[in-house]
């Protein structure tokens, strides 16, 4: 079997230069199942980064539904087929009654891409605004929302970007009240601007768990007060679910119920058919008709028999094998975990997180909060070096992220804190 040195240089030749990789020292997987990973060389990892997967690696129940859809039909939904149907039934069953229809995408990108639209189809108007750390996918539309990577030729200037929420450093000087008004006065401030203009203001879009901003700690209630004046100026809220959804934070299946809002358009992707490509978008049935109405759109492979196939068998796992409830009960277990190596380690500055979606904040010094990303980037890298797969995300790229498929356990949790014990010490 090829060497990584091949590999990667096989990958500039065929699939181009600038192909991202994960960690220093490229990972060759071979096989998944459950939390694990393995390596070309046979050797075992910890998976503590991959939402994809979402009930865990290759489960059984998941890939007998493929291959039994698959070898029965598999087509585009201009033909009529009761999987679509059924899936979206109670795919819906688990949102807000406002929130009852549903056209499925293969990709979360693509989910983002027709919010936009219905948006736009609702308000007549053009303007959204994101946050300045936001990442909603890589199409030309949701690309113009990202500032991390710049589109070319500039931005359209229809997106107006207001500071990624941060507990830890808060806007207003304080964590609480202050920090919600003052958020909440950005967002008031973007919309009048493109209100200024011939754009006119059509959405706020939100990761309602802020995952790539670093997931920060909000005060209760944080959200709502700027829902309600997107709700007063006519605009309509999307929250891009595709991390904090199906169940990851533990106390909700979906972030924006964690958050206590009640969005207008939701839009889903990765963990949905853990693994197999399926995305989707849920609203109101006038706002999806609105939609339908001002755009032809089709898409051959969103919502054939197979991927909503995959994807029911996703929500039958989770619900037979508790898996939301794991999630709470795990993660809070594995934050207390990370809260007692911050008393070990003076370079956790923060701990936060809810559910399997965790980490902690890593700072050169606790007073000035300082961000250490490159001792994160140290610390990832090493990590991976002793068998546990994690990341680091965040304002500052300086929080880890710490994400796994959500059949993880307390063991598991030990086990990633005993080599992260080991890795801080050794820094």
């Amino acid at each position: 079997m090829a060497g990584n040195d091949a590999l990667l240089a096989r990958r500039e030749k065929l699939l181009g230069r600038n192909m991202s990789t994960f960690y220093q020292d490229p990972v060759h997987l071979v096989k998944g199942e459950g939390v694990w990973l393995w390596d070309a060389d046979g050797r075992k990892y910890l998976d503590c980064y991959n939402n994809v997967p979402h009930v865990g690696h290759c489960h059984p129940r998941v890939v007998e539904a493929i291959c039994r859809q698959a070898s029965v039909l598999n087509t585009h939904t201009r033909y009529l087929h009761e999987g679509i149907l059924d899936y979206v039934e109670r795919l819906t069953a688990t949102f807000d009654k406002s929130l009852d229809t549903a056209i499925l995408t293969c990709t979360g990108s693509e989910a983002n891409d027709i919010a936009l639209r219905m948006a736009q189809a609702v308000t007549g108007k053009t303007g959204v605004i994101a946050t300045d750390h936001t990442y909603h996918g890589n199409t030309t539309a949701v690309s113009q929302l990202s500032t991390r990577m710049p589109p070319v030729g500039g931005y359209g200037g229809h997106v107006r970007h207001v500071p990624a929420p941060d507990g830890y450093r808060p806007l207003g000087g304080e964590p609480g009240q202050a920090f919600t008004d003052a958020w909440a006065a950005e967002i008031e401030g973007a919309i009048a601007s493109l209100n200024e203009t011939p754009h006119g203001f059509s959405a706020l879009i939100i990761d309602p768990f802020f995952a790539n901003e670093g997931f920060p700690e909000l005060p209760e209630g944080f959200l709502q007060k700027a829902a309600a004046i997107v709700k007063k100026a006519g605009g309509l809220l999307i929250a891009d679910e595709v991390q904090p959804g199906f169940g990851r934070t533990g106390t909700h299946m979906w972030g924006h119920q964690r958050a206590g809002i009640v969005p207008d358009i939701v839009t889903l992707g990765k963990p949905m058919g853990n693994g197999h490509p399926i995305g989707g978008v849920v609203a109101n049935a006038e706002t999806l008709n609105a939609f339908r109405k001002a755009f032809r759109y089709f898409n051959t492979f969103g919502g054939n028999p197979v991927s909503c196939a995959a994807a029911m068998a996703v929500l039958d796992v989770l619900d037979d094998e508790q898996l939301q409830a794991n999630a709470r009960e795990v993660g809070a277990y594995a934050v207390a975990g990370l809260a007692k190596l911050s008393e070990k380690h003076s370079i956790i500055g923060n701990v936060r997180g809810s559910g399997l979606f965790f980490g902690a904040e890593l700072v050169l010094d606790r007073a000035e909060k300082t961000p250490a990303a490159d001792v994160a980037t140290r610390v990832i890298n090493q990590m991976r070096e002793r068998g546990v797969l994690m990341g680091k995300l965040g304002i500052h790229q300086n929080a880890t992220k710490i994400r796994p498929p959500m059949p993880f356990s307390k063991e598991n949790a030990d086990f990633m804190l005993s080599v992260l014990d080991d890795v801080l010490s050794g820094l």
